[in-house]
């Protein structure tokens, strides 16, 4: 696992732009700016925005981040997130609002009874799953023309002359959505949003092997492997945040990654797939990973046995 600034992150990477526009009031020279987009965990099912453009306001105007549409589904953001700009240069000075430009979105909720039902800013949204039923209509008041505007840290952000700013944007999936009044039928999307410095958060990577002696058990005729497991890491904030077991390297090692979240304890345990009803690791679970500032922590886990 590479360190929290350098780790590059594969997921939804924009093309970056060179930024224009300019500040008139800005001192000589220019800095750098990178935005990574992440999701506090909320109850819906999906929750797909297009961010057509970002950009900063500052005296002098708008300067523009980037300009090439992404799609994303915001739940997948919890335990992940997304380098939405990358080292962008722009004019040293300083920026009062950060401000994504939203063509549409589609929020799908747990109706119950094993229902559900999709809410759009459009029947035609072209984000929408092929074969999609609209239900409703998902109200966007203002989002494709000025834009959500995202809560800067002490109300503002300063680029110096050579400098870099990482922010880390946090879009609030469970306060961002909300049933029109009177009218069951629509919902409004109302974004709280909020952005923070990169100083402020870190990272933890768990690896997963299986005990030589070990062989996990075929389930209706599939075989098991780690990748079914998931990982979940629980902060102060009691909401887990889950993500799934990967080996890339095909070398046997599967790790699972919780990416740009505040610092603190995290409890750390393994969710076992549909059928396994005991396992046992060492060391033992459930563990406590403690993540620091502009960190990344590490833990290492081997499954030792596994019973359907």
């Amino acid at each position: 696992m590479k360190s929290l600034l350098t780790r590059t992150l594969a997921a939804l990477a924009l093309t970056t732009l060179a930024a224009c526009g300019s500040d008139g009031n800005a001192p000589n020279g220019s800095g750098q700016i990178s935005l990574i987009l992440k999701d506090v965990p909320g109850d819906f099912l999906v929750a797909v925005v297009t961010i057509d453009e970002i950009y900063l306001q500052g005296n002098g105007g708008r300067t523009v981040l980037s300009s090439t549409p992404v799609t994303t589904n915001l739940l997948t953001l919890a335990a992940d997130a997304a380098t939405l700009v990358d080292d962008v240069t722009i004019p040293a000075g300083s920026y009062s609002e950060l401000r994504f430009v939203v063509s549409g979105a589609y929020i799908e909720v747990d109706e119950g009874n094993n229902s559900s039902s999709i809410y759009a800013s459009s029947p035609n949204y072209a984000g929408l799953p092929l074969g999609a039923v609209v239900a409703g209509h998902l109200q966007m008041p203002s989002l494709g023309t000025s834009g959500l505007k995202v809560k800067l840290p002490a109300g503002g952000l300063t680029v110096n002359s050579g400098g870099s700013k990482i922010l880390v944007v946090d879009f609030d999936v469970s306060q961002s959505f909300g049933h029109v009044a009177g009218n069951s039928g629509q919902w409004v999307m109302h974004p709280v949003v909020h952005a923070t410095g990169i100083q402020l958060t870190g990272s933890a990577q768990v690896s997963l092997t299986l005990d030589p002696s070990v062989t996990l058990p075929v389930i209706n005729n599939v075989q098991i492997t780690l990748a079914d497991f998931t990982a979940s890491f629980t902060g102060s904030d009691n909401v887990p945040r889950t993500t799934a077991f990967a080996d890339p390297d095909n070398d046997g090692t599967f790790t699972a990654d919780l990416l740009w979240v505040a610092p603190g304890d995290y409890t750390f345990d393994i969710i076992p797939p549909t059928g396994i009803t005991t396992f046992t690791t060492t060391p033992a679970l459930p563990a406590t990973i403690t993540v620091a500032a502009d960190g990344t922590a590490s833990a290492a886990f081997t499954v030792t046995a596994a019973s359907p």
